[in-house]
């Protein structure tokens, strides 16, 4: 996947419906996700589409996320997330300010509020994950 930065720089020059072409390209490029990790345990709550975030460790202990949606577009935005942390380690992910790493997208803005609903669940997951493996 393409840096944050470089991200950010091409979708300030698109127009919404290329936004939204880019955002599921982005979710197109995620890593798969096996089936059988797709469990209640793994769902992340308050998504209007279904979301699993599955994290795992690095021998050098950084955390690498599995992730996954059913609708194309949350899966770019979970893309754009998983951009902030991973392959990160469980201090520099606590250390990172994820909301104003997205903000540069104004995705509460471009996007519908049933699109974006779940973003904040998805970050304090990541969060709360991080701080059980700091």
């Amino acid at each position: 996947m393409t840096s944050l930065a470089d991200l950010q720089d091409e979708y300030g020059f698109l127009d919404a419906d290329d936004r939204y072409r880019l955002l599921i390209d982005l979710g197109k490029a995620l890593e798969d996700m096996p089936s059988p990790l797709k469990t209640d345990a793994t769902l992340v709550r308050g998504c209007s589409a279904s979301v699993w975030v599955y994290p795992t460790r690095t021998d050098d202990g950084r955390l690498h996320f599995l992730a996954d949606s059913n609708a194309a577009i949350t899966k770019g935005i979970i893309a754009l997330v998983l951009l902030t942390v991973q392959d990160r380690s469980p201090a520099e992910i606590l250390a990172t300010d994820i909301e104003s790493a997205l903000a540069p997208f104004d995705l509460k803005n471009q996007l519908s509020s049933n699109r974006t609903q779940g973003i904040p669940n998805m970050i304090a997951l990541i969060r709360e994950t991080a701080g059980r493996y700091a």
